[in-house]
């Protein structure tokens, strides 16, 4: 999703309602944005729309275009989720210090973590959906007293289907044989047991308002293959000579047995996870559609 044709100036950025101003041209229709809103007292909508309403007038007075608009609704999104994040950061401080003060932190184990990791302009995007590394990575922090050494690090491919089974391990439950996951219980205590070596991505949302072509792929420390099988595109990287994934290696010849391999690998995931999806690639009719601009 691009900053530029669909990040929203009501929607995304609580920005001045159209009123026939409308920079955007109606590109987005995600108004998940506003459902906090809603949520909202009369006191604190009012109280959340006076604190826009200066900027909001000015942006409608400046009459902002291209890129200086452009340039305008980043800095109202990067601020906007700075201010998310000082928020967050203010509550865990909260949480940590009432288990401090009740004698709770020394039995207690801290998980931070996240959903998805997210785009703050990367590739000209925001949100998450795409397998590149800004939304497929995100926060794993633990506090385990007297288990896990404080500051230590590691770097084993780990995923949120993790999460359940560590914390039925950590509850002493037994894990059912149907979970898809892997304890993380013995990295967490310092271990070194046999573990992955690649992780499996899968999108499966298109057509819809967020626009990400469906997509799967797999992940190793060093490399990256993703296909975009409904028009028929894959997307080839070494991370470690091209971590920002800014140039696709896929046509080149001499990374052909490297990517053979990875497609077996690819293959296998699928098998374990029981993905039988359709990933055909769609009609050409369908796909110039929604890529006018590719052949």
């Amino acid at each position: 999703m691009e900053i530029d044709g669909h990040l929203n100036i009501v929607y995304d950025l609580f920005g001045p309602p159209v009123n026939g101003w409308d920079p955007n041209k109606g590109k987005s229709v995600d108004k998940s944005g506003f459902r906090n809103l809603k949520k909202m007292t009369p006191r604190q909508r009012s109280a959340w729309q006076a604190g826009f309403a200066a900027q909001n007038e000015k942006l409608k007075r400046d009459g902002l275009k291209g890129r200086a608009f452009v340039r305008w609704k980043y800095q109202r999104y990067i601020r906007n989720y700075l201010r998310c994040i000082k928020g967050v950061d203010e509550s865990v401080g909260r949480l940590l210090d009432y288990l401090k003060s009740t004698g709770l932190e020394k039995n207690t184990v801290v998980i931070y973590s996240s959903d998805q990791g997210f785009y703050l302009g990367d590739h000209g995007w925001y949100d998450k959906r795409w397998m590149y590394d800004e939304s497929m990575k995100m926060p794993l922090v633990v506090r385990w007293p007297g288990v896990t050494r404080p500051g230590s690090v590691n770097t084993d491919l780990v995923q949120n289907l993790d999460y359940a089974e560590t914390f039925l391990e950590m509850a002493g439950v037994k894990i059912p044989s149907d979970m898809q996951g892997r304890s993380l219980v013995p990295l967490l205590k310092g271990l070194k047991p046999k573990w992955r070596d690649a992780l499996y991505y899968h999108y499966f949302e298109f057509p819809s308002y967020h626009m990400v072509a469906k997509h799967f792929g797999i992940r190793t420390n060093r490399y990256k293959l993703i296909r975009f099988y409904q028009f028929d595109e894959w997307e080839f990287y070494d991370l470690k000579q091209d971590p920002d994934e800014l140039s696709n290696q896929y046509g080149d010849p001499k990374h052909a047995e490297t990517i053979a391999g990875l497609k077996r690998q690819l293959a296998d995931l699928r098998t374990v996870y029981r993905d039988n999806s359709d990933v055909r690639a769609m009609p050409i009719e369908w796909r110039k559609k929604y890529r006018p601009g590719r052949k």
